[in-house]
């Protein structure tokens, strides 16, 4: 633990006020866009909550396109129109007559002068036959022209329809006139037909406002979550008036809903710091965990304001709870649920769906702490990925189904999202969890499991140099692994620190009896008690120097620092005290390991079950009544001499540590069965013993009994 002052603590806290501060404000100013009518949208816009309002922009565009649907109002026929056509015609009449009877105009100055008549247009063959017919018959061509002519004056004539009119003027003449009269009679009308229903402004616009006037308001509607614009979505005025309502677009966002925010923020770090400082005042103290949380928490706070927000997916598939996760890892789960709450409230902070995405990702936390509660094994990811995608999948059912605008295929969607969430947050975790653990002293499961492989240098080495110990070891993590179980503690740290407490006696191995051949003679009978004791003592910290020279981790560090803690090496004690003839002669401090204590539930029961096996193995107990009392003495000897005050072991945790020790020493220690001496058959023929195995046989007889004198030397309780 690296503590910091207290003013670089504050400093720390302050930092992460300010750049979450910041990161709240950014991103509330960059969901207020800058934009216009005619641009393209830079992103999915989503609705932040449901809102109804009447669109004027949508109003006023249906409202002209109703006004440019009036047609064109015309005034009722004007009959002073038609009277004037008529006094035109009647005068154009007038004058044809009187240049047919003029005497003295030659017939080509008669041409002349009926081609001169305005508007009047008459070909060739007409002149001739207008200035050559009789006068009955001009008289009939007249008042049939003026009968048509008003005729048709009195019907509505507009500047649009008056081609037609012209083309129906046949249709008007009398069927029994000629048709050369009739084709003249047409000519003359055709003329002097004019429109008599002219085109009205103050009519039209009348109309089209009343056409206005009959659209009803247009009411819009957004839900929560609903995409307002999509990206690459060309704008129109309508998305821009509905971006205003939401006041999403720069300039139109009120001082309120940037002062929220950081109201949110600052009250999310205080409360944070002040859980910390009252109730983790460890973690308080400790410089490079308060930077872990914070860093860690900021950068998931920036990932889900700046990256996420706006989106309708990303939101579920966001791996949030990887934080969850990570912290509880590294302290405990109370400290991560408190501390992730404040991070749900303002990742989420005005989302779409805000509050079921808070609610999704808690309940996601909530799953993958519980299932990573009790990592041993690798496994527990790969379980705890899957309870997390199982959970997430029925919290957005049960979110999604509930709503009126849920569809089949967002829903699939959404679980899938949680699918991925719930994977990615505990591969993320794994991976956070091994590159912070060691900044923190300690060690993830993935190092444990490489740590245990027996291909490891050290332990290679150890199995080398002293396979006496190195089959010890793995007998005492065999036996610890089961306590550790059974009480609840870390198993997979407590095999491989009790397959590493033993390693430095690989420095000098053969003053360690399960390192010697039976019956061989005993080292430590040419020594004094001192050298003796000194031998033995010094493999813990060989063991340490090991340890560094290949980089284990703390917490494997501290089983062989702590797996003997203060005791004494008794044997070498007391063959000191009966050599000086006076116990004050003799000070204990020169036969005491270094320690410390056991520090924790996991080196108490390498300890204890270090202790336990060495004298198991020594005395070779009979029966599960022996094998009992073993156990029992060695546990109550560590408690009187005070080794287990700071393991945090309760009296019913010792009581579960001894049953499963004697069921798993009396499984390893079991009685053997004699073999009945085979009796030798007529015949057959007697197998000499050779000096070698009989020398075997009897190196093996002496061992046994002498378990109990050189059970003394071992480093264990009985030193």
């Amino acid at each position: 633990m690296k503590r910091g002052t207290p003013l670089a603590r504050w400093l720390v806290i302050l930092l992460t006020m300010v750049v979450a501060g910041v990161l709240m404000w950014y991103s509330t100013m960059e969901d207020n866009f800058t934009l216009h009518a005619g641009e393209v949208a830079p992103r999915d816009i989503l609705a932040p909550y449901t809102q109804t309002y009447t669109s004027k922009v949508l109003t006023e565009q249906r409202q002209e396109a109703a006004a440019r649907a009036v047609a064109n109002v015309y005034a009722p026929p004007d009959t002073s129109i038609g009277r004037r056509q008529l006094e035109r015609l009647r005068a154009a009449l007038t004058f044809i007559t009187a240049i047919r009877a003029d005497p003295y105009a030659t017939q080509e100055e008669k041409l002349h002068d009926l081609g001169a008549i305005k508007g009047l247009d008459l070909s060739a063959e007409q002149k001739r036959y207008l200035l050559t017919m009789d006068e009955a018959r001009w008289k009939a061509v007249q008042q049939e022209a003026l009968r048509v002519l008003e005729t048709m004056m009195r019907a509505p004539i507009r500047e649009d329809q008056l081609e037609e009119a012209r083309r129906n003027i046949p249709a008007f003449i009398d069927l029994t006139m000629p048709d050369k009269q009739a084709a003249l009679v047409e000519r003359l009308v055709a003329a002097y037909l004019a429109p008599n229903s002219l085109y009205s402004p103050e009519l039209t616009e009348a109309a089209r406002q009343k056409a206005r006037q009959a659209v009803q308001p247009v009411i819009r509607t957004f839900r929560r979550g609903e995409t307002i614009v999509q990206r690459g979505q060309v704008l129109t005025p309508a998305d821009i008036e509905a971006l205003q309502q939401y006041g999403l677009l720069r300039g139109s966002t009120p001082w309120q809903s940037v002062l929220a925010p950081l109201l949110l923020t600052l009250a999310s770090v205080l409360l944070v710091a002040l859980f910390v400082a009252l109730s983790r005042p460890l973690l308080a103290q400790d410089l490079t965990a308060l930077l872990i949380v914070s860093g860690v928490g900021v950068v998931f706070l920036g990932g889900a304001r700046l990256l996420v927000q706006g989106h309708a997916i990303l939101p579920y598939l966001y791996p949030l709870a990887a934080y969850t996760l990570l912290l509880s890892l590294l302290f405990d789960g109370e400290t991560a649920m408190l501390l992730t709450l404040p991070l749900l409230a303002l990742s989420f902070y005005h989302f779409p769906r805000g509050f079921e995405l808070v609610i999704y990702h808690a309940f996601l936390a909530l799953s993958g702490m519980v299932l990573l509660s009790r990592v041993q094994r690798m496994r527990t990811f790969f379980g705890a990925a899957v309870g997390m995608a199982f959970i997430g999948s029925m919290v957005v059912l049960a979110l999604r189904l509930a709503s009126p605008d849920t569809d089949l295929a967002g829903v699939l969607t959404l679980v899938a999202g949680a699918v991925f969430a719930g994977a990615v947050a505990s591969a993320l975790a794994l991976v956070m969890h091994y590159f912070f653990a060691p900044w923190l002293g300690q060690v993830t499961p993935l190092q444990l499991l490489e740590l245990s492989r027996p291909d490891h240098p050290l332990l290679q080495r150890l199995l080398h140099d002293a396979p006496g110990t190195y089959q010890h070891s793995l007998q005492v993590a065999n036996l610890a692994e089961q306590a550790a179980r059974a009480i609840g503690a870390d198993a997979l740290l407590v095999r491989v620190g009790a397959l590493y407490h033993d390693v430095g006696k690989m420095v000098a191995p053969q003053y360690f009896i399960e390192n010697k051949p039976p019956g061989g003679s005993n080292p430590h009978d040419a020594l004094s008690p001192w050298e003796s004791a000194r031998i033995i003592l010094n493999h813990v910290p060989d063991g340490l120097a090991l340890a560094q020279q290949h980089n284990l981790p703390q917490a494997i560090r501290n089983f062989i620092a702590e797996h003997h803690g203060t005791m004494l090496t008794r044997y070498q004690y007391a063959k000191a005290v009966e050599q000086a003839g006076d116990e004050r002669k003799v000070d204990p401090a020169d036969f005491r390991y270094p320690g410390p204590i056991p520090q924790s539930r996991e080196t108490a029961l390498v300890m204890l079950a270090d202790g336990c096996e060495a004298r198991t193995r020594a005395e070779n107990p009979t029966d599960e009544h022996e094998l009992r009392r073993i156990v029992h003495a060695t546990i109550t000897e560590r408690i009187r001499e005070g080794q287990l005050s700071d393991a945090n072991l309760t009296l019913r945790d010792l009581k579960i540590i001894e049953d499963t020790f004697v069921t798993a020493l009396k499984g390893m220690y079991h009685p053997r069965i004699r073999y009945p001496q085979v009796p030798k058959q007529r015949g057959q023929a007697t197998i000499p013993r050779s000096e070698a195995a009989q020398a075997l046989m009897d190196a093996v007889a002496a061992a046994e009994a002498g378990a109990q004198k050189t059970a003394d030397v071992h480093d264990s309780s009985d030193d």
